[in-house]
């Protein structure tokens, strides 16, 4: 395998396969042609013009919209259309600092094809043989990829919440790291991927973040969704993204970045361009 590799596995989807989702004359989503049927069901709440699934304009507010999906998704995860609730509410709209649509619950998002965003955090600590970078294993019993490996810090950003808050949030939840040491953690920018999976489409955005560790530190997982965490070498964490399947997919993207910027792949590697420009690509559906 190799590092571009990681990248396309993250990047693979058939166009052909979904339809646009419109809030507000606004193209919010892409959805898979079955669950656009599920949701015929509903004509108060979704019109089909041609190729396209609006959600009706009448429902003018915010408000109004998130009442109308939270109603329409609490059947169809009675159905088993959609096949749970998850309690977090997401956003629906096309950019960050772009205002609120409407707010849909987290586990419905992909099924509608709404982007998501999330924040994944980077814990290193140096040595003097170099850079270490601590590495989470997911608890077994968590609905997504368990068992596999994660960044140390990682997890959506909720509607309604300041990114700095949440990372914080999530850095005490997931790992116990202390408040004061939260004061030193770097935004290093933002990764965009569009992957197509059994459920839907997720043409998401991740916040990325970097925190320098003390030798001193372990991390302690408080919310039970990581099992164990490991200090692992940056050498072997590269090959382990490289060469094996063991990674949570886009935490992949995550190392990778990290690799880039801290100079393990210089300019003069064949590849460097192509992973500088393929953590971050723009994709536009064309009907």
């Amino acid at each position: 395998m190799s590092f571009l590799a990681r990248i396309a596995e993250s990047n693979r989807f058939q166009a052909k396969n979904f339809r646009p989702f419109l809030v507000a004359g606004q193209t919010v989503g892409w959805m898979k042609h079955g669950f656009a049927e599920a949701l015929s069901q509903w004509p108060e709440v979704f019109l089909f013009s041609g190729p396209q699934v609006v959600l009706n304009p009448r429902l003018e507010h915010p408000q109004q919209r998130t009442d109308a999906l939270r109603e329409v998704n609490l059947a169809l995860v009675a159905s088993g259309a959609i096949d749970r609730t998850h309690g977090e509410r997401y956003p629906v709209k096309r950019e960050f600092h772009e205002p609120n649509l409407a707010l849909i619950d987290r586990a419905a998002v992909p099924y509608y094809g709404i982007r998501a965003w999330g924040q994944h955090l980077n814990g290193y600590v140096k040595k003097g043989n170099g850079l270490y970078m601590w590495i989470a294993k997911r608890a077994l019993d968590k609905p997504t990829f368990p068992g596999m490996l994660d960044n140390l810090v990682a997890g959506g950003l909720p509607a309604d919440i300041h990114p700095r808050d949440n990372v914080v949030k999530e850095c005490r939840e997931e790992a116990s790291i202390p408040l004061e040491l939260t004061q030193q953690i770097v935004a290093t920018g933002a990764i965009s991927y569009c992957v197509e999976i059994p459920k839907g489409l997720k043409p998401d955005i991740m916040f990325c973040y970097d925190l320098e560790l003390p030798e001193s530190f372990q991390p302690v997982c408080q919310d039970g969704e990581v099992e164990s965490f490991q200090l692992m070498p940056l050498q072997e964490v590269a090959e382990i993204v490289r060469d094996t399947g063991k990674f949570k997919r886009n935490c992949n993207l995550t190392i990778i970045d990290f690799l880039l910027r801290h100079g393990y792949f210089q300019p003069e590697d064949p590849d460097y361009m192509s992973l500088l420009i393929g953590l971050r690509q723009s994709f536009k559906f064309r009907l």
